[in-house]
């Protein structure tokens, strides 16, 4: 602990190294520790299994994951740069810490270390859901993800039916995972500030037998129904099923109804039928 208090501050670390956040790679760095603390313990027990952080940047998060008890903490970061103003890190964490530079969409969780694995990330702006839908297909992999997004995204994971945010992005993240959010985060906590308020959340996966194997069906399906919100069932799912208004009445859905009207467990039977 002693050494990682003897670090530089990461302003410092951000100069050093020429770590000026980048918009293509959606770079905004969180410096409060406190906040970055508060982070890490919403994401506890860490004193056992795996964290993996992603985007770690300058490392404020990645300090207090260590500073907080994480016996083990793999970051993926894209970004070289930041892989190398992680390295004095790096000395001072030893074994507790390894660094890896590859892109968070293409690597396995599980070949990373044993579980548990809990992800803990400030999570790049323009890949955020991209790697959310990736981690659900790979939920038995997971214990549990403590993970910040724009808090529009967390609207919509956390939407209910009938509500404007209520779309794909909330069946599948709902059906894999009980959502619980954390806390927002005001725009100037970043470097540089966003133009918009983050959140923090907790997906925890539900276990395997209260979930779909396979949630490409109910990719389809949530694809079709949302795809044209507007429209009643009975046509937006014609992609998908030859006879939809049959399928709809088998199943007590009406025809007649639209798409954010359908809890999430009638979407996981539509998906059923599908799979069929």
């Amino acid at each position: 602990m002693d050494g990682l208090a003897g670090l530089p501050p990461l302003r410092e670390v951000i100069a050093t190294y020429g770590l000026d956040a980048r918009k293509r790679l959606g770079q905004h760095f969180l410096l409060d520790l406190n906040l970055t603390r508060r982070i890490a313990r919403a994401a506890a027990p860490l004193g056992e299994g795996l964290v993996i952080e992603v985007g770690p940047g300058p490392g404020g998060l990645t300090r207090a994951l260590l500073l907080e008890g994480a016996v083990r903490v793999v970051a993926l970061e894209i970004d070289g740069r930041a892989i190398a103003a992680l390295r004095e890190l790096q000395e001072v964490a030893g074994e507790r810490l390894a660094l890896r530079e590859a892109d968070a969409l293409e690597v396995d969780l599980a070949e990373l270390g044993p579980p548990p694995r809990r992800i803990v990330a400030n999570l790049p702006y323009n890949v955020s859901t991209a790697l959310l839908v990736r981690w659900l297909h790979r939920a038995d992999d997971i214990a549990d993800m403590v993970l910040m997004f724009q808090k529009e995204v967390v609207d919509r994971l956390a939407a209910a039916p009938r509500s404007k945010d209520y779309g794909r992005l909330s069946i599948l993240t709902q059906h894999v995972c009980g959502v619980q959010r954390l806390f927002d985060v005001a725009p100037s906590a970043f470097v540089p500030p966003p133009k918009v308020v983050s959140s923090v959340v907790r997906l925890t996966p539900r276990p395997a037998a209260d979930r779909l194997g396979d949630l490409k069906p109910l990719e389809r399906v949530t694809a079709a129904a949302f795809g044209q919100r507007r429209k009643m069932l009975r046509g937006a799912l014609g992609s998908v099923f030859a006879d939809p208004v049959g399928v709809l009445t088998k199943l007590g859905l009406s025809p007649t109804a639209r798409a954010e009207e359908l809890t999430v467990a009638d979407f996981v039977r539509l998906a059923g039928e599908l799979d069929k």
